[in-house]
């Protein structure tokens, strides 16, 4: 067991969690996750299979007494985002996570935790294993790469579950149930642009947004943080405009379900405008500063010397591309009209690259509102569709609609009120959730999701709240005891 973790309790569920932090599983290449897995299956001689995509559904018979008990499956996923700093050395690909404990949350050393969902993984686990808990028979379904597509959820076909009874390890607020969630899809663009000879006489500069949160593009898009991609674009369209700027490079953020943290550009400039521009630079570090000083108190814009280099992106290009990433909306668009205080809209401009003739530009959309989701992600596609840009959507994922009448609703606030003397806040949940999917394809399945609190999902602020696990865990083996019988 990872020493940092000795002694938290409850015992059985941070001796896997330990496990799991030692083996890499990147979205699409969690082999090694999958493989152990199944050795665990086998060391406990437990039924188990494997669908065509790489899903793994592990099955147990009911403890004594229970036989008659409803069947429920308990369902993780098993990838993790994969951000870290940029002065970090990690390769995800084969090292651990390295952890630490600092005033009661698990955080690791510049990289993403993993606790989403790897916590979720371990409570299935330790269940599993356990010889004195009391549940009916159960299946625990471990999903892949659910962070970069939903590709397990969306592979799932009839006949692989068996069980009408769904609880979903896999949110990050504890004390919150959730009923529902939105639904969502990718908007990518690639926009052409041409590289020219650089003309003499200019000076080189690297320019860098730093010292973001980032964070989760669904549970934390209302909460006023700032996009790196954003920032770096309104002081290049305004530098531009106002001094001449010509772009050699420019990159931001990374993963498409993350807030961009991070971004920087390469500009060339006359030198005529160098100190009008640093000006302007330091007058926008002010000005943002102030705009951000309650969500980013860290936010760091730098200006930096670079060596000359031999090529820029021909003018009008460069001004297609400004143009369309400062038009393209960020955020919250629209909030629910149903549900107080709850996101129905919203869109994220997650990255940004120039690679090989193009311009790489990943966006997604959520809502909880099927017309409103593909309202946006129209939206989205004619801020670049005007350049000439190729716009593509994916498939995107349904909602997980709320169901007022669901059995497993009624016994998990049973037994939270029961087990901590308060009543659990019982809501939908504007990120997406593979509930969604496995109640498209598996109708009548009554699902809710719940987990400890995690905070800072998708970016290497990830941590885990030490003492709600116990709360999840106790929450978890509650309601499994009270699954009425067929």
């Amino acid at each position: 067991m990872n020493e940092v973790l000795i002694g938290l309790q409850p015992e059985a569920i941070w001796k896997y969690f330990a496990e799991i932090l030692q083996i890499p599983r990147p979205s699409k290449k969690e082999e090694k996750i999958v493989a152990y897995l199944i050795d665990f299956a086998k060391k406990h001689h437990l039924d188990y299979k494997q669908d065509e995509v790489g899903n793994v559904l592990i099955m147990a018979e009911a403890t004594p007494g229970f036989e008659k008990r409803k069947t429920v499956i308990l369902q993780s996923h098993v990838d993790m985002v994969c951000e870290k700093n940029s002065d970090k050395v990690h390769d995800f690909e084969k090292d651990p996570i390295e952890v630490f404990i600092e005033d009661g949350w698990v955080k690791a050393r510049g990289t993403t935790l993993g606790a989403d969902d790897g916590i979720g993984i371990a409570a299935q686990l330790a269940i599993l294993a356990a010889k004195d808990i009391e549940h009916g028979p159960i299946s625990c379904l471990f999903t892949i790469d659910e962070e970069t597509g939903l590709t397990g959820a969306f592979g799932l076909k009839a006949g692989f579950l068996e069980g009408k009874i769904l609880l979903n390890l896999d949110s990050e607020d504890e004390g919150e149930l959730f009923i529902g969630c939105a639904g969502g899809k990718d908007t990518v663009i690639e926009l052409p642009y041409t590289m020219e000879k650089a003309e003499a006489g200019l000076t080189f500069f690297r320019l860098d947004i730093k010292g973001l949160k980032g964070g989760h593009s669904g549970d934390d898009i209302h909460k006023g943080l700032a996009n790196a991609n954003k920032l770096l674009t309104r002081i290049l369209w305004q530098g531009t405009k106002d001094f001449g700027l010509r772009l050699n490079y420019l990159e931001g953020g990374n993963l498409r379900n993350a807030i961009a943290r991070e971004g920087h550009a390469i500009v060339g400039l006359p030198k005529d405008q160098q100190k009008a521009f640093a000006a302007f630079v330091e007058k926008s570090k002010v000005e943002m500063a102030y705009e951000f000083e309650v969500t980013e108190p860290n936010l760091a814009i730098l200006l930096s010397d670079s060596a000359p280099k031999d090529t820029l992106m021909v003018a009008d290009d460069q001004q297609k591309l400004l143009n369309s990433l400062y038009a393209c909306p960020h955020g919250v668009i629209a909030w629910s009209q149903r549900i107080p205080d709850f996101v129905e809209t919203s869109t994220n401009l997650a990255a940004v690259r120039m690679e090989g003739g193009k311009a790489l530009i990943t966006t997604s959309q959520r809502s909880s509102v099927e017309s409103s989701k593909e309202d946006i992600a129209n939206m989205v596609a004619s801020c670049f569709a005007m350049t000439g840009a190729k716009v593509r959507h994916s498939n995107g994922y349904p909602g997980w609609a709320p169901d007022p009448k669901s059995e497993i609703r009624a016994i998990t606030v049973e037994s939270y009120k029961t087990l901590f003397d308060q009543e659990p806040d019982v809501k939908a949940i504007h990120a997406g959730l593979e509930c969604g999917l496995i109640g498209d394809k598996y109708p009548g399945m009554d699902m809710i999701s719940f987990g400890p609190t995690i905070k800072g999902a998708h970016s290497p602020d990830e941590r885990l709240n030490i003492e709600t696990v116990d709360k999840f865990w106790k929450l978890t083996l509650d309601v499994l005891k009270k699954i009425p019988t067929e």
